[in-house]
Protein backbone atom coordinates (compact mmCIF):
# COMPACT_ATOMS: atom_id res chain seq x y z
CA UNK A 1 0.00 0.00 0.00
CA UNK A 2 2.82 2.41 0.84
CA UNK A 3 4.37 1.70 -2.54
CA UNK A 4 1.13 2.52 -4.36
CA UNK A 5 0.64 5.74 -2.40
CA UNK A 6 4.20 6.78 -3.19
CA UNK A 7 3.64 5.98 -6.86
CA UNK A 8 0.51 8.12 -7.06
CA UNK A 9 2.02 11.04 -5.18
CA UNK A 10 5.25 10.98 -7.14
CA UNK A 11 3.39 10.69 -10.44
CA UNK A 12 1.90 14.13 -9.97
CA UNK A 13 5.31 15.65 -9.37
CA UNK A 14 6.89 13.36 -11.91
CA UNK A 15 5.71 15.54 -14.77
CA UNK A 16 8.95 17.46 -14.25
CA UNK A 17 11.04 14.37 -14.85
CA UNK A 18 9.05 13.00 -17.78
CA UNK A 19 9.87 14.21 -21.25
CA UNK A 20 6.85 16.21 -22.36
CA UNK A 21 5.72 14.65 -25.59
CA UNK A 22 3.71 16.43 -28.22
CA UNK A 23 -0.01 16.01 -28.74
CA UNK A 24 -1.06 12.81 -30.55
CA UNK A 25 0.16 12.54 -34.12
CA UNK A 26 -2.04 13.39 -37.08
CA UNK A 27 -3.31 9.82 -37.31
CA UNK A 28 -4.54 10.04 -33.72
CA UNK A 29 -6.27 13.38 -34.35
CA UNK A 30 -8.27 11.99 -37.27
CA UNK A 31 -9.03 8.87 -35.24
CA UNK A 32 -11.31 10.93 -32.99
CA UNK A 33 -13.52 12.13 -35.85
CA UNK A 34 -16.55 9.78 -35.85
CA UNK A 35 -17.98 8.65 -39.20
CA UNK A 36 -21.32 10.08 -40.28
CA UNK A 37 -22.93 6.63 -40.11
CA UNK A 38 -22.21 4.44 -37.12
CA UNK A 39 -22.54 0.66 -37.22
CA UNK A 40 -25.46 -0.91 -35.42
CA UNK A 41 -25.26 -2.24 -31.89
CA UNK A 42 -23.81 -1.15 -28.58
CA UNK A 43 -20.14 -1.62 -27.91
CA UNK A 44 -19.52 -2.23 -31.60
CA UNK A 45 -15.98 -1.42 -32.70
CA UNK A 46 -15.86 1.38 -35.28
CA UNK A 47 -12.09 1.52 -35.66
CA UNK A 48 -8.93 0.62 -33.77
CA UNK A 49 -5.24 1.41 -33.97
CA UNK A 50 -2.14 0.57 -31.93
CA UNK A 51 -1.04 3.24 -29.48
CA UNK A 52 2.00 3.79 -27.34
CA UNK A 53 1.83 4.14 -23.59
CA UNK A 54 3.24 6.89 -21.44
CA UNK A 55 5.98 6.46 -18.91
CA UNK A 56 4.51 6.98 -15.47
CA UNK A 57 7.90 7.88 -14.00
CA UNK A 58 11.45 7.72 -15.23
CA UNK A 59 12.19 4.08 -15.91
CA UNK A 60 8.72 2.90 -14.88
CA UNK A 61 6.35 1.97 -17.68
CA UNK A 62 2.84 0.63 -18.00
CA UNK A 63 3.17 -3.15 -18.37
CA UNK A 64 0.86 -3.66 -21.31
CA UNK A 65 0.18 -3.29 -25.01
CA UNK A 66 -2.43 -0.65 -25.88
CA UNK A 67 -5.03 -0.31 -28.59
CA UNK A 68 -6.94 2.90 -29.19
CA UNK A 69 -10.62 2.17 -29.79
CA UNK A 70 -13.65 3.98 -31.19
CA UNK A 71 -16.89 2.20 -30.36
CA UNK A 72 -20.65 2.73 -30.30
CA UNK A 73 -22.81 3.60 -27.33
CA UNK A 74 -26.23 5.12 -26.64
CA UNK A 75 -26.92 8.57 -25.21
CA UNK A 76 -29.71 9.73 -22.89
CA UNK A 77 -31.98 10.41 -25.87
CA UNK A 78 -31.55 6.84 -27.08
CA UNK A 79 -29.46 7.94 -30.05
CA UNK A 80 -26.23 6.22 -31.13
CA UNK A 81 -22.99 7.88 -30.09
CA UNK A 82 -19.35 7.26 -30.94
CA UNK A 83 -17.03 6.97 -27.92
CA UNK A 84 -13.26 6.78 -27.88
CA UNK A 85 -11.08 4.99 -25.37
CA UNK A 86 -8.24 2.52 -25.00
CA UNK A 87 -7.78 -1.16 -24.22
CA UNK A 88 -4.58 -2.40 -22.57
CA UNK A 89 -3.54 -6.03 -22.79
CA UNK A 90 -1.29 -6.83 -19.80
CA UNK A 91 2.17 -8.20 -20.32
CA UNK A 92 2.05 -9.60 -16.78
CA UNK A 93 0.58 -13.02 -16.12
CA UNK A 94 -2.73 -13.24 -14.26
CA UNK A 95 -2.02 -15.37 -11.20
CA UNK A 96 -5.49 -15.28 -9.67
CA UNK A 97 -8.20 -17.87 -10.05
CA UNK A 98 -10.23 -18.23 -13.23
CA UNK A 99 -9.85 -16.41 -16.57
CA UNK A 100 -7.99 -13.13 -16.86
CA UNK A 101 -10.34 -10.38 -15.63
CA UNK A 102 -11.20 -7.07 -17.28
CA UNK A 103 -11.61 -3.82 -15.37
CA UNK A 104 -13.50 -0.99 -17.07
CA UNK A 105 -12.12 2.27 -15.69
CA UNK A 106 -14.06 5.51 -15.61
CA UNK A 107 -11.74 8.48 -15.20
CA UNK A 108 -12.23 11.24 -12.68
CA UNK A 109 -12.90 14.78 -13.86
CA UNK A 110 -10.61 15.64 -16.76
CA UNK A 111 -12.47 18.61 -18.20
CA UNK A 112 -14.90 19.16 -21.04
CA UNK A 113 -12.55 19.86 -23.96
CA UNK A 114 -11.41 17.19 -26.38
CA UNK A 115 -7.79 17.69 -25.31
CA UNK A 116 -8.71 16.19 -21.94
CA UNK A 117 -9.66 12.73 -23.24
CA UNK A 118 -8.10 10.13 -20.90
CA UNK A 119 -6.95 7.99 -23.82
CA UNK A 120 -4.78 10.88 -25.04
CA UNK A 121 -3.02 11.50 -21.73
CA UNK A 122 -2.67 7.74 -21.33
CA UNK A 123 -0.47 7.91 -24.40
CA UNK A 124 1.60 10.93 -23.45
CA UNK A 125 1.00 11.51 -19.69
CA UNK A 126 0.66 15.21 -20.53
CA UNK A 127 -1.42 15.87 -23.63
CA UNK A 128 -0.96 19.40 -24.94
CA UNK A 129 -3.38 20.81 -27.49
CA UNK A 130 -3.22 24.57 -27.89
CA UNK A 131 -3.60 26.13 -24.46
CA UNK A 132 -5.08 23.02 -22.85
CA UNK A 133 -3.25 20.25 -21.02
CA UNK A 134 -4.76 16.87 -20.21
CA UNK A 135 -3.04 15.03 -17.36
CA UNK A 136 -2.98 11.25 -17.06
CA UNK A 137 -3.60 11.04 -13.34
CA UNK A 138 -5.45 7.73 -13.75
CA UNK A 139 -2.18 6.12 -14.85
CA UNK A 140 -1.06 4.95 -11.35
CA UNK A 141 -4.38 3.16 -10.86
CA UNK A 142 -4.17 1.61 -14.32
CA UNK A 143 -0.58 0.58 -13.62
CA UNK A 144 -1.59 -1.33 -10.50
CA UNK A 145 -4.33 -3.31 -12.29
CA UNK A 146 -1.97 -4.17 -15.17
CA UNK A 147 0.73 -5.15 -12.69
CA UNK A 148 -1.71 -7.67 -11.23
CA UNK A 149 -2.24 -9.15 -14.71
CA UNK A 150 -5.69 -7.61 -15.14
CA UNK A 151 -6.76 -6.25 -18.52
CA UNK A 152 -7.99 -2.65 -18.56
CA UNK A 153 -10.33 -0.72 -20.80
CA UNK A 154 -10.60 3.05 -20.35
CA UNK A 155 -13.52 5.09 -21.67
CA UNK A 156 -13.30 8.73 -22.77
CA UNK A 157 -17.06 9.10 -22.15
CA UNK A 158 -19.48 10.53 -24.70
CA UNK A 159 -18.13 13.70 -26.31
CA UNK A 160 -14.71 13.77 -24.62
CA UNK A 161 -12.13 13.37 -27.35
CA UNK A 162 -14.56 12.75 -30.20
CA UNK A 163 -15.10 15.90 -32.22
CA UNK A 164 -18.82 15.65 -32.92
CA UNK A 165 -20.37 16.84 -29.64
CA UNK A 166 -19.73 18.41 -26.23
CA UNK A 167 -18.85 16.03 -23.42
CA UNK A 168 -21.96 15.28 -21.33
CA UNK A 169 -20.24 15.47 -17.97
CA UNK A 170 -21.94 13.65 -15.04
CA UNK A 171 -24.86 12.67 -17.25
CA UNK A 172 -25.98 9.47 -15.58
CA UNK A 173 -27.01 7.44 -18.61
CA UNK A 174 -24.30 8.70 -20.94
CA UNK A 175 -21.56 7.83 -18.43
CA UNK A 176 -22.97 4.45 -17.48
CA UNK A 177 -23.62 3.40 -21.07
CA UNK A 178 -20.16 4.52 -22.21
CA UNK A 179 -18.46 2.47 -19.48
CA UNK A 180 -20.46 -0.70 -20.11
CA UNK A 181 -20.02 -0.39 -23.86
CA UNK A 182 -16.27 0.04 -23.37
CA UNK A 183 -16.24 -3.40 -21.74
CA UNK A 184 -18.31 -4.80 -24.60
CA UNK A 185 -15.93 -3.29 -27.16
CA UNK A 186 -12.86 -4.67 -25.37
CA UNK A 187 -14.31 -8.17 -25.42
CA UNK A 188 -14.76 -7.91 -29.20
CA UNK A 189 -11.14 -7.04 -29.90
CA UNK A 190 -9.19 -9.79 -31.68
CA UNK A 191 -6.00 -11.34 -30.36
CA UNK A 192 -6.53 -10.60 -26.66
CA UNK A 193 -6.43 -12.88 -23.64
CA UNK A 194 -9.93 -11.95 -22.46
CA UNK A 195 -13.21 -13.51 -23.54
CA UNK A 196 -16.91 -13.44 -22.71
CA UNK A 197 -16.16 -15.67 -19.72
CA UNK A 198 -13.78 -13.10 -18.26
CA UNK A 199 -15.04 -11.55 -15.02
CA UNK A 200 -15.63 -7.81 -15.40
CA UNK A 201 -15.24 -5.10 -12.78
CA UNK A 202 -16.17 -1.40 -12.84
CA UNK A 203 -13.91 1.17 -11.22
CA UNK A 204 -14.06 4.94 -10.85
CA UNK A 205 -13.56 7.86 -8.50
CA UNK A 206 -15.30 11.28 -8.49
CA UNK A 207 -16.89 11.65 -11.93
CA UNK A 208 -15.68 8.11 -12.49
CA UNK A 209 -17.38 7.00 -9.27
CA UNK A 210 -20.65 8.32 -10.63
CA UNK A 211 -20.04 6.52 -13.91
CA UNK A 212 -19.21 3.22 -12.18
CA UNK A 213 -22.24 3.52 -9.92
CA UNK A 214 -24.53 4.34 -12.81
CA UNK A 215 -23.11 1.52 -14.92
CA UNK A 216 -23.59 -0.96 -12.06
CA UNK A 217 -27.29 -0.17 -11.76
CA UNK A 218 -27.89 0.06 -15.53
CA UNK A 219 -26.10 -3.21 -16.29
CA UNK A 220 -28.94 -5.64 -15.46
CA UNK A 221 -31.07 -4.19 -18.27
CA UNK A 222 -28.53 -2.49 -20.54
CA UNK A 223 -25.70 -5.06 -20.59
CA UNK A 224 -26.96 -8.25 -18.91
CA UNK A 225 -24.57 -10.44 -20.92
CA UNK A 226 -21.46 -9.01 -19.26
CA UNK A 227 -19.94 -11.28 -16.61
CA UNK A 228 -20.02 -8.40 -14.13
CA UNK A 229 -18.69 -9.23 -10.66
CA UNK A 230 -18.43 -5.94 -8.78
CA UNK A 231 -18.23 -2.17 -8.92
CA UNK A 232 -16.24 0.41 -6.98
CA UNK A 233 -17.75 3.91 -6.80
CA UNK A 234 -15.44 6.36 -5.06
CA UNK A 235 -16.74 9.83 -4.10
CA UNK A 236 -19.69 9.47 -6.48
CA UNK A 237 -21.73 12.60 -7.39
CA UNK A 238 -24.94 10.61 -7.07
CA UNK A 239 -27.20 13.59 -6.34
CA UNK A 240 -26.26 16.57 -8.50
CA UNK A 241 -28.64 18.88 -6.64
CA UNK A 242 -26.56 18.46 -3.49
CA UNK A 243 -23.29 18.68 -5.40
CA UNK A 244 -24.47 22.02 -6.80
CA UNK A 245 -24.25 23.21 -3.20
CA UNK A 246 -21.07 21.49 -2.05
CA UNK A 247 -18.95 22.41 -5.10
CA UNK A 248 -20.11 26.03 -5.23
CA UNK A 249 -17.48 28.54 -4.11
CA UNK A 250 -14.65 25.98 -4.21
CA UNK A 251 -11.66 25.81 -6.49
CA UNK A 252 -13.77 23.51 -8.67
CA UNK A 253 -16.84 25.73 -9.03
CA UNK A 254 -16.36 25.41 -12.79
CA UNK A 255 -17.37 21.74 -12.75
CA UNK A 256 -20.91 22.98 -12.15
CA UNK A 257 -20.76 24.55 -15.61
CA UNK A 258 -19.53 21.20 -16.97
CA UNK A 259 -22.55 19.50 -15.42
CA UNK A 260 -25.01 22.03 -16.84
CA UNK A 261 -23.51 21.52 -20.30
CA UNK A 262 -23.94 17.76 -19.78
CA UNK A 263 -27.65 18.01 -18.99
CA UNK A 264 -28.98 20.74 -21.29
CA UNK A 265 -28.54 18.88 -24.63
CA UNK A 266 -31.39 16.60 -23.59
CA UNK A 267 -33.50 19.23 -21.81
CA UNK A 268 -34.07 22.21 -24.12
CA UNK A 269 -36.50 23.77 -21.66
CA UNK A 270 -33.70 23.93 -19.13
CA UNK A 271 -31.41 25.61 -21.63
CA UNK A 272 -33.95 28.36 -22.37
CA UNK A 273 -34.50 28.99 -18.67
CA UNK A 274 -30.78 29.24 -18.05
CA UNK A 275 -30.50 31.74 -20.89
CA UNK A 276 -32.97 33.94 -19.02
CA UNK A 277 -31.34 33.43 -15.62
CA UNK A 278 -27.69 33.78 -16.58
CA UNK A 279 -25.74 37.02 -16.56
CA UNK A 280 -23.15 37.51 -19.32
CA UNK A 281 -20.57 36.13 -16.85
CA UNK A 282 -22.61 32.96 -16.45
CA UNK A 283 -23.09 32.50 -20.18
CA UNK A 284 -19.39 33.04 -20.69
CA UNK A 285 -18.59 30.37 -18.09
CA UNK A 286 -20.87 27.82 -19.76
CA UNK A 287 -19.32 28.48 -23.14
CA UNK A 288 -15.71 28.74 -22.02
CA UNK A 289 -15.55 25.46 -20.12
CA UNK A 290 -16.64 23.48 -23.19
CA UNK A 291 -13.07 23.48 -24.47
CA UNK A 292 -11.20 23.52 -21.15
CA UNK A 293 -9.33 20.89 -19.19
CA UNK A 294 -9.63 20.95 -15.42
CA UNK A 295 -6.51 23.05 -14.82
CA UNK A 296 -7.75 25.89 -17.01
CA UNK A 297 -11.20 25.71 -15.42
CA UNK A 298 -9.65 25.94 -11.97
CA UNK A 299 -7.73 29.07 -12.92
CA UNK A 300 -10.70 30.62 -14.73
CA UNK A 301 -13.44 30.01 -12.18
CA UNK A 302 -11.81 28.76 -8.98
CA UNK A 303 -13.55 30.00 -5.81
CA UNK A 304 -16.18 31.91 -7.76
CA UNK A 305 -19.76 31.53 -6.54
CA UNK A 306 -22.54 30.65 -8.95
CA UNK A 307 -24.60 33.59 -7.65
CA UNK A 308 -22.09 35.72 -9.56
CA UNK A 309 -23.43 34.10 -12.74
CA UNK A 310 -27.16 34.77 -12.24
CA UNK A 311 -29.27 37.88 -12.87
CA UNK A 312 -31.11 37.53 -9.55
CA UNK A 313 -27.96 36.96 -7.48
CA UNK A 314 -29.15 33.55 -6.28
CA UNK A 315 -27.01 30.44 -6.34
CA UNK A 316 -27.74 27.70 -8.84
CA UNK A 317 -28.56 25.44 -5.90
CA UNK A 318 -31.26 27.84 -4.67
CA UNK A 319 -32.58 28.40 -8.19
CA UNK A 320 -32.78 24.67 -8.82
CA UNK A 321 -34.67 23.98 -5.60
CA UNK A 322 -37.13 26.80 -6.32
CA UNK A 323 -37.98 25.71 -9.88
CA UNK A 324 -39.66 22.27 -10.24
CA UNK A 325 -38.83 22.03 -13.94
CA UNK A 326 -35.13 22.69 -13.45
CA UNK A 327 -35.01 20.41 -10.43
CA UNK A 328 -36.67 17.58 -12.36
CA UNK A 329 -34.03 17.81 -15.09
CA UNK A 330 -31.21 17.71 -12.54
CA UNK A 331 -32.89 14.97 -10.49
CA UNK A 332 -33.08 12.84 -13.62
CA UNK A 333 -29.35 12.28 -13.10
CA UNK A 334 -29.86 10.81 -9.64
CA UNK A 335 -28.01 7.54 -9.09
CA UNK A 336 -29.49 5.05 -6.62
CA UNK A 337 -32.97 4.59 -8.03
CA UNK A 338 -32.06 1.35 -9.81
CA UNK A 339 -30.69 -1.89 -8.35
CA UNK A 340 -27.23 -3.26 -9.16
CA UNK A 341 -27.06 -7.04 -9.37
CA UNK A 342 -23.46 -7.25 -8.10
CA UNK A 343 -21.64 -6.16 -4.94
CA UNK A 344 -20.75 -2.47 -4.87
CA UNK A 345 -18.38 -0.46 -2.73
CA UNK A 346 -19.21 3.19 -2.05
CA UNK A 347 -16.24 5.09 -0.64
CA UNK A 348 -16.34 8.72 0.47
CA UNK A 349 -14.34 11.13 2.58
CA UNK A 350 -16.42 12.32 5.51
CA UNK A 351 -15.37 15.95 4.96
CA UNK A 352 -15.20 15.83 1.17
CA UNK A 353 -15.13 19.49 0.19
CA UNK A 354 -16.36 19.05 -3.41
CA UNK A 355 -18.68 16.04 -3.65
CA UNK A 356 -20.88 16.10 -0.55
CA UNK A 357 -20.28 13.09 1.70
CA UNK A 358 -23.91 12.87 2.82
CA UNK A 359 -25.30 12.34 -0.67
CA UNK A 360 -22.73 9.58 -1.27
CA UNK A 361 -23.77 7.90 1.96
CA UNK A 362 -27.38 8.27 0.84
CA UNK A 363 -26.50 6.39 -2.35
CA UNK A 364 -25.27 3.51 -0.22
CA UNK A 365 -28.48 3.68 1.84
CA UNK A 366 -30.65 3.75 -1.28
CA UNK A 367 -28.97 0.65 -2.64
CA UNK A 368 -29.13 -1.06 0.76
CA UNK A 369 -32.89 -0.43 0.86
CA UNK A 370 -33.17 -2.36 -2.42
CA UNK A 371 -31.26 -5.34 -1.05
CA UNK A 372 -27.95 -4.65 -2.79
CA UNK A 373 -24.74 -6.07 -1.32
CA UNK A 374 -23.10 -2.76 -0.34
CA UNK A 375 -19.73 -2.11 1.26
CA UNK A 376 -19.98 1.45 2.52
CA UNK A 377 -16.51 2.82 3.30
CA UNK A 378 -16.31 6.22 4.99
CA UNK A 379 -12.80 7.65 5.12
CA UNK A 380 -12.84 9.66 8.34
CA UNK A 381 -11.43 13.16 7.91
CA UNK A 382 -10.88 15.39 10.91
CA UNK A 383 -10.17 18.79 9.38
CA UNK A 384 -11.87 20.68 6.53
CA UNK A 385 -9.73 21.74 3.59
CA UNK A 386 -11.63 24.85 2.60
CA UNK A 387 -12.79 23.97 -0.88
CA UNK A 388 -9.27 23.21 -2.12
CA UNK A 389 -10.37 19.66 -3.08
CA UNK A 390 -7.73 18.09 -0.83
CA UNK A 391 -10.32 16.17 1.19
CA UNK A 392 -11.98 15.17 -2.07
CA UNK A 393 -8.84 13.88 -3.75
CA UNK A 394 -6.90 12.35 -0.84
CA UNK A 395 -8.97 9.14 -0.44
CA UNK A 396 -8.42 8.35 -4.12
CA UNK A 397 -4.71 8.11 -3.30
CA UNK A 398 -4.61 6.75 0.24
CA UNK A 399 -7.28 4.10 -0.37
CA UNK A 400 -6.20 3.03 -3.85
CA UNK A 401 -4.61 -0.23 -2.74
CA UNK A 402 -7.55 -1.30 -0.57
CA UNK A 403 -10.12 -0.41 -3.21
CA UNK A 404 -8.23 -2.43 -5.81
CA UNK A 405 -7.96 -5.35 -3.40
CA UNK A 406 -11.71 -5.24 -2.81
CA UNK A 407 -12.50 -5.30 -6.52
CA UNK A 408 -9.94 -8.01 -7.31
CA UNK A 409 -11.53 -10.22 -4.63
CA UNK A 410 -14.89 -9.80 -6.39
CA UNK A 411 -13.30 -10.67 -9.74
CA UNK A 412 -12.09 -13.93 -8.20
CA UNK A 413 -15.54 -14.75 -6.88
CA UNK A 414 -14.73 -14.23 -3.22
CA UNK A 415 -17.75 -13.55 -1.04
CA UNK A 416 -18.20 -10.21 0.67
CA UNK A 417 -20.54 -9.32 3.49
CA UNK A 418 -22.63 -6.19 3.20
CA UNK A 419 -22.35 -3.65 6.02
CA UNK A 420 -25.80 -2.21 5.34
CA UNK A 421 -26.95 -3.23 8.82
CA UNK A 422 -24.42 -0.91 10.43
CA UNK A 423 -24.77 1.95 7.94
CA UNK A 424 -26.52 4.23 10.44
CA UNK A 425 -23.68 3.79 12.91
CA UNK A 426 -21.00 4.74 10.40
CA UNK A 427 -19.97 8.36 9.70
Amino acid sequence: MHRITRLVTTAAAGALTIALTAAPQASAATFYDPPADLPAGQGTLVRTEPMKLALTLKGLYLPGKATRILYTSTDEAGEPAAVSGAYIEPTKRWTGTGPRPLVAIAAGTQGQGDACAPSKSLETFLNVEGDEIGIGYEIPSIHDFLNRGIAVVLTDYIGLGTTDRVHTYTNRQDMGHALLDAARAALKLPDTSISESSPVGLYGYSQGGGAAGSAAELAPTYAPELNLKGAYAGAPPANLVEVLKSADGTDLTGVIAYAINGITPYHPQLRSKLDELAKPEGKEALEKVKTQCIGSTLFSFGFQKTKQWTVNGKSLYDITNADPEIKAAVDAQRIGKLKPAVPVQVLTGTLDDIVDHRQAKQLAADWCAQGVNVTYTPVVQLLPTGGTALNHLTPAITRLGQSHDWLVDRLQGKAVRSNCSSLRLLP
